[in-house]
């Protein structure tokens, strides 16, 4: 027997179910019931029940695809801020290989990096690498930090939320896995983006999102919208299913990453946005530095 509704909102030691049910990520046992262990959505799959948190910090896994800042450069290594208790690291070897070079000349403190999580140790130092298509530093936009539970929602199903946002208002948007969005766009854009973007996050426990975030375009962006808007009412539908997803067991992670990659080939191809491509441009750099130097002496 079951004592709540799928997406109810629960509180720590609320009864959620009987023996019958097997207890999943959020909940415990007690006397043959399982409980609530924390503050979160109730997420029923099958005799599976699990509590979503509804406020959460990333925790880093070989394979995700993050958003994250440069915050300090050492000798052989550059630092990041991946929105985690966590910080990152990626090592020099990784962009240069061997070869010795001033990392301050290639990614700067504050620069911001799209990459992958290679390694997560016993201590949890994670080791970020830039080895993928799409991968690389991104120029210009602005970041969005949401809940990192609620990129699922956000991303929609099979993309569909994460394009509607990018097709009506045209911008660039890549989403990290541990809840850092990037967005470039022209800037009126970037901050309808924002709004939208912060109202899924906001809303993405309720049923219906789908549409308010069609209206919610509809309005800010006016009557170009309306006219150009030629989604079929079932994807509607379908899209609303798409609140399942909001559970992060480990098979769902994956998904969203297969997600992630199709969204990472919407970056800018630049130089950057590969890690070997990040090697390329260093050499770039040393090549324009000796051709200034030959016009000089010329």
């Amino acid at each position: 027997m079951i004592f709540v509704e799928d997406k109810e909102i629960v509180i720590p030691g609320d009864i959620l179910a009987d023996e019958e049910y097997n207890s999943g990520r959020g909940t415990f046992k007690e006397n043959n019931k399982v409980c609530s262990s924390l503050v979160g959505l109730v997420a029923i799959r099958d005799k599976k029940i699990s509590v979503i948190p509804l406020q959460s910090k990333y925790i880093p896994k070989r394979g995700d695809v993050v958003i994250g800042e440069v915050t300090d450069i050492r000798f052989s290594m550059w630092n990041l801020d991946i929105n985690s208790p966590y910080s990152g690291f990626l090592p020099a070897s990784d962009v240069f290989g061997k070869e010795k070079r001033e990392l301050n000349r290639t990614f700067d403190v504050g620069d911001v990096l799209f990459l992958r999580v290679v390694d997560v140790d016993e201590v949890k130092k994670v080791k970020l690498g830039l080895k993928g298509r799409g991968l690389g530093k991104f120029r210009g936009g602005i970041l969005i930090n949401i809940t990192p539970t609620k990129v699922p929602r956000l991303i929609g199903k099979k993309g569909s939320m994460i394009n509607m946002i990018k097709d009506e208002t045209r911008c660039e948007v890549i989403v990290g896995q541990n809840g850092v969005v990037w967005v470039k766009g022209d800037p009126s854009m970037e901050r309808v983006a924002e709004k939208v973007i912060n109202m899924i996050e906001d809303q993405a426990h309720t049923s219906g999102l789908t549409d308010r975030v069609r209206d919610m375009l509809a309005k800010l962006l006016g009557k170009e919208l309306e006219e150009t808007e030629t989604e079929p009412e079932t994807e509607s539908e379908d899209l609303e299913t798409e609140s399942e997803d909001l559970e992060t067991e480990s098979e769902d992670l994956e998904t969203e990453s297969e997600d992630l990659e199709t969204e990472s080939e919407d970056l800018e191809t630049e130089p950057e946005t590969e890690s070997e491509e990040v090697k390329l441009e260093v050499s770039e750099e040393t090549n324009d530095s000796e051709e200034s130097k030959e016009d000089e002496v010329d």
